[in-house]
């Protein structure tokens, strides 16, 4: 499991925080871009952003970087309805990965 501590939680919240953001704008790109039905949209787009804040403020847990891994998965599938989120997904699982060993690495080396 992952060692939580608190500059992995900032990281991590950050990126989360900003990756909430983009998918909030994916609803209305999938709608009036992509032609998405709107329930569709809203389901996806709004459930994965809110997915992100819940996700977010269970960063304490270790249990929580595994649902946030779930999550970037999720992101880059968000693709399937609007196809910039293949590679706007795939970002965000590339900072995700990137938090979570530089909060380790960083504080690996601060701590000593």
């Amino acid at each position: 499991m992952i060692r939580v501590t608190p500059g992995t939680r900032r990281l991590c919240a950050s990126v989360l925080g900003m990756e909430a953001i983009v998918l909030g704008l994916l609803t209305p790109v999938a709608i009036n871009v992509q032609g998405v039905a709107p329930a569709v949209a809203v389901a996806v787009g709004i459930g994965l952003a809110v997915l992100c804040v819940v996700v977010t403020g269970l960063l304490k847990h270790s249990s929580a970087y595994v649902a946030g891994s779930v999550v970037q998965v999720l992101a880059i599938l968000a693709g399937l309805l609007v196809p910039m989120m293949f590679f706007l997904g795939s970002i965000f699982a590339a900072l995700w990965i990137t938090a979570i060993f530089v909060a380790h690495r960083v504080e690996g080396v601060t701590s000593r």
